[in-house]
């Protein structure tokens, strides 16, 4: 029985030490942000979720969540907040919105197959709340904080974007893409070197 205890104390110390250096890890790529060319500079293009989805493939969905909001906490910390802490919190939401259902439906069957359809799930629910999110939250918290009409905001997606007339076509052609393109190339990459970190991550 103490051999079982021990053992499984042993695997919970792993889990946790994993959890807290892929956390580390995303909180490093969440300060390295780049804008894309089709959305406002605002929204900004990260890596974070590479590691944090690395983790949810290796540990659960649960652990993912766990990286995901440690990531945030450590940035909260680091980088302080605008919002109230409202932006973090939907943050969190979104970046859940992608890796949770990843990691469950990877979960069930540990194949490629599957992990190949987790991913494009995750991708489109991060598209699907990430627009949710961005219009009846984010948006309209940014323009209350910065003193700023969401017209502004809708302003400057119109000089990239001439289809960008109103808030809905805003997330449509700016907030959607976006989330589609970071799904899509944070899933390639962790498609690219899951398979070589597994013995790592595994271990």
């Amino acid at each position: 029985m103490k051999s079982e205890m021990s053992l499984k104390q042993r695997s919970n110390t792993k889990v946790i030490a994993k959890v807290g250096v892929l956390a580390a890890v995303a909180s490093v790529l969440m300060l390295l942000e780049f804008p894309l060319w089709f959305a406002p500079n605002f929204y900004e293009l990260d890596f974070s979720e590479v590691p944090v989805l690395l983790g949810t493939f290796a540990l659960g969905p649960g652990a993912g969540a766990m990286i995901e909001l440690i990531k945030i906490l450590i940035n909260f910390v680091l980088n302080g907040t605008d919002t109230g802490g409202i932006g973090e919190f939907a943050n969190f939401l979104i970046g859940c919105s992608f890796i949770v259902p990843a990691g469950f439906i990877y979960k069930k069957h540990k194949t490629f197959k599957t992990a190949i359809f987790g991913l494009i799930v995750g991708t489109l629910t991060l598209a699907v709340t990430g627009a949710f999110l961005n219009y009846y939250l984010l948006l309209p918290v940014y323009s209350k904080i910065y003193g700023a009409p969401i017209q502004a905001f809708i302003d400057m997606g119109n000089v990239i974007n001439p289809a960008i007339t109103d808030l809905k076509t805003f997330v449509l052609y700016a907030v959607v893409p976006f989330n589609l393109f970071k799904g899509i190339l944070v899933s390639a990459m962790v498609v690219l070197i899951y398979k070589k970190l597994s013995p790592i991550l595994h271990k």
